[in-house]
Formats: structure tokens, C-alpha cells, sequence
């Protein structure tokens, strides 16, 4: 057989090789009961102090158009691993199950379950893998992004990391939440009319370097682009670029064109947006604003703005497609009951809490967040239940929660409404999440009768 040179990013191959295996054991053994799994997270890496959920529109996608092509039969045939009446499950293999998670920009917290997953046991076992893939790299992402939005105050912040990220889907993907968590836009194009996120862009050192000089490259950008103009301007010395463009600012006095920004890239950032402002401000017409980018994580946009550089936006590359500071999440994706039975692990720091749950929020009389209560879906707390319907017998339920706008603005509210020690960069104590006696009762019976 020829080997593929390409692959769809819908493809049920990609997968783990387990999830086939069990899947064909499942079949083979008539183990199609109803299976329910929770995705969760374990604990925080320690430069957080809350996550945010993201991934979810990208995963009801994932899990409305399941299905195995003829060529994806036919790879798996000629691995000698499977049997023809696997193989013909596979090609009737469609979701049919429910979903109910935390929407997307829902702040949430270890050991809280983000999405439930109830289907028949192959189903819910089969989609483990990708399910994992997608929500744990927005998640991770979408997080990493809010202490950017928390550190900068309003002010500006563009997405420059496509370039680093590990891959095209994941630099993609991170465009999209870091635009939910409050991200004004970024420099990747396909975001734009994948997700109809804003995109933003300035030039590049070479382009500087291919002009004969530097007040040319600027006038030629200027006369040529149709957006709001950006220069950058320390491709050789910043302070010079900057009175160049003032000369150049005059001369467009009374014309269409105009220079919205200069970008600083490299030096001392606090030093030069205070040397650069003050000579743009002898700028006639509107003023021009300043934009720094440069390896910058959350904290250097925190200190940059608490010594009060005259910084009006960030572009953030690095530290954010790759979140730099925490790469991954210790997440999982566990059965919590089958047949009507609840299920759970024993495994030492691993173990899990069995059945099917909710999550309950809890606020103060001010409205900020109080604590969170995780219980059984059959035993409700006082609190906002945070789980919604998303998926019902395998047929999303239409705009339920109102696209990224809605996430968008969802996460900003909850920003809104953390302690002030939960939206410091700085660690805190664990926010207060309650596991309801009864489910501590049920795991302890598990525990008893398990073998």
C-alpha cells in the first residue's frame, strides 16, 4: 500500500492504536453499555491560579463528523491487527451520545469535571484521544492568555506566536484562544476567516533593510497599506527611526495616509517608549502610539506598565503559542460509571471520583467567586450548576451558548469576578473546591469492593 502524504485534521486516525484495540475487544464482547467519562484536570501547574476552559466548538465538530473512510479501512486493514467484522463496526461507527461541559471562558479549577462525556462505551472510549488533543491545548492556551489580559490593563494585546507554535493547527488554534480570554487579535491570517477574529500586522526588519533607507521603507509602507500603519522603527537606532517618523508625520499632514504606531522590538523597552514618546509627541495630527513585542512574557508586560512606560499594546509571540512557563496540563479523561455503576480508579495519585457529576459555583454577596462544590448530578448543591447540555444523542444543540463572541465575553466577566489573589501573577492559596461527602462515601465503596 502506498503511505499517505497527507492527512485531514477530521481523520478518526488520529487516535492511539489502543483505542482500536479495546474498541475491537468492546465489539467482540458486546460491551455496548452506557459509559460515562469526564475530562478534568488534576492539579495547576504552579505558575496558575485558575484555568479556563476552551475547546469545546472544536470538539462537537470533531465529534459530529466521526467516521472512517475507505482508505482509512483499507490502512487499517493492512496492519494485520484488526478483523473484517471490526472493520464493517467501523465504517457504522457514528457519536449517537450526550455531552455536557462547562462552556467555553468558564474559569475552573482541579478536580472539577470540564466536559462529561455519556455514550455507548465504544463511543465514549473511541474519542478519548482527540477529545484530550483538542481541549487540553486551547485550555492550556486560553489560561496562559488570561494573565496576559490580567497583567496588561486594557491595554493592547496581539497574538504573534504562529510562527513558534508547534505546528500549523496549534498555532491556529492558539489565535482562537487567546482571542477568547481577551486577546484583541492576532498576526495569524487564517484565523480571520476561520473564527472572524480582527488581524493585525507591522512589517519586518528586512523590509527596512531592503530599502536604500530607513525614512524610505517608511514612506513607501505608508503610501502602500491600507490598514492602520505600524512602523518599526528599531531595526537600526530606535531614536532616530523615531524622529524620522515625525518628519515623515509632516509630510503626510492634509493626505489620506497616516502612521497609527511605531513598533519597538528589541533594547530596553521602559527606556525607549519613554524617549520615542516624547519625540512622537511632536508629531502633528493624531498621536501615534507605541507597541512593544520582543520575548515578552506576562510579567515583563506587568512591570513595564506598574513603572508606567507610555506603552499602548503588546504583541506577544513565545511565551503564549507554547505557553512557555507550563506547557502541558495533567489532565485526564476518565469512565466515572458503566451499565448504571459507578467506576473508579484506585491507582496511587491517580485515583479518581467515581459517577456522574456537577459543579456548582458559589459567589459572595459582592459577586466575586466564594468556592466551588463538586457533587453527583442526582444530589444538586445551592450554586450555579456550571455543566450545560452541548451534545444530545449526537446532534449538537443549536448555539447554546453563543459562539466565541459569547465565550469572549464570558471570560471577561469571570476575570471580573475572581479574588483579587486568584488574578495576581503571583501564586496563591488553592481556591476552595469542595468534593461532596457522598461521592467520598462512594469511592470508599469502590475502593472496598474492587478487585
Amino acid at each position: 500500500m502506498t503511505p499517505r502524504t497527507s492527512f485531514a485534521l477530521s481523520s478518526p486516525l488520529l487516535t492511539d492504536l489502543y483505542q482500536l484495540t479495546m474498541l475491537q475487544s468492546y465489539f467482540d464482547g458486546g460491551m455496548r453499555g452506557e459509559a460515562v467519562f469526564e475530562f478534568f484536570v488534576r492539579r495547576l501547574p504552579p505558575t496558575r491560579n485558575f484555568l479556563v476552559a476552551a475547546g469545546l466548538e472544536q470538539l462537537v465538530d470533531y465529534l459530529t463528523s466521526l467516521r472512517f473512510d475507505a482508505a482509512d479501512l483499507e490502512h487499517l486493514a493492512a496492519t494485520g491487527l484488526f478483523h473484517d467484522r471490526f472493520l464493517a463496526e467501523l465504517e457504522r461507527l457514528r457519536f449517537t451520545g450526550d455531552v455536557d461541559a462547562m462552556p467555553e471562558g468558564t474559569i475552573c479549577f482541579p478536580n472539577e469535571p470540564i466536559v462529561r462525556v455519556t455514550a455507548p462505551l465504544p463511543e465514549a472510549q473511541f474519542v478519548e484521544t482527540r477529545l484530550i488533543n483538542l481541549l487540553h491545548f486551547q485550555t492550556m492556551i486560553a489560561s496562559k492568555a488570561a494573565r496576559f489580559v490580567l497583567a496588561a490593563r486594557g491595554k493592547g494585546l496581539v497574538d504573534f506566536g504562529f510562527r513558534r507554535a508547534h505546528g500549523a493547527e496549534a498555532g491556529v488554534l492558539a489565535a482562537r484562544a487567546c482571542y477568547l480570554a481577551g486577546f484583541d487579535g492576532t498576526a495569524t491570517v487564517l484565523a480571520n476567516p476561520l473564527f472572524g477574529i480582527p488581524i493585525f500586522g507591522t512589517m519586518a526588519h528586512s523590509y527596512i533593510e531592503a530599502h536604500e533607507s530607513e525614512i524610505a521603507a517608511f514612506e513607501h509602507f505608508v503610501r502602500d497599506y491600507r490598514g492602520n500603519a505600524v512602523l518599526l522603527i528599531d531595526t537600526y537606532d530606535t531614536e532616530a527611526a523615531a524622529e524620522r517618523v515625525v518628519e515623515l508625520a509632516k509630510r503626510l499632514v492634509g493626505q489620506r495616509r497616516s502612521i497609527a504606531s511605531v513598533r519597538i522590538d528589541s533594547g530596553n523597552l521602559d527606556a525607549l517608549s519613554r524617549s520615542v514618546r516624547r519625540i512622537l509627541d511632536r508629531a502633528p495630527g493624531a498621536r501615534i502610539g507605541i507597541f512593544v513585542s520582543g520575548g515578552l512574557d506576562e510579567h515583563d508586560v506587568a512591570r513595564l506598565l506598574e513603572n508606567g512606560a507610555p506603552i499602548d499594546g503588546f504583541g506577544i509571540g513565545t511565551a503564549l503559542d507554547v505557553s512557555s512557563d507550563a506547557p502541558s496540563l495533567d489532565c485526564a479523561y476518565k469512565l466515572q460509571e458503566y451499565q448504571g455503576r459507578p467506576r473508579g480508579k484506585r491507582s496511587p495519585g491517580k485515583a479518581t471520583l467515581p459517577g456522574r457529576k456537577q459543579v456548582f459555583r458559589r459567589y459572595t454577596a459582592d459577586g466575586r467567586f466564594e468556592r466551588d462544590i463538586v457533587a453527583l448530578v442526582d444530589d444538586p448543591q445551592d450554586g450555579e450548576p456550571l455543566l450545560v447540555p452541548v451534545m444530545r444523542n449526537g446532534k449538537p444543540i443549536a448555539e447554546p451558548h453563543g459562539g466565541l463572541d459569547e465565550a469572549r465575553r464570558r471570560c471577561r466577566e469571570s476575570l471580573e469576578r475572581l479574588p483579587q489573589a486568584y488574578a495576581s501573577l503571583d501564586r496563591a492559596p488553592p481556591f476552595p473546591v469542595e468534593i461532596d461527602p457522598a461521592i467520598e462515601r462512594l469511592a470508599a465503596q469502590i475502593r472496598a469492593t474492587s478487585t
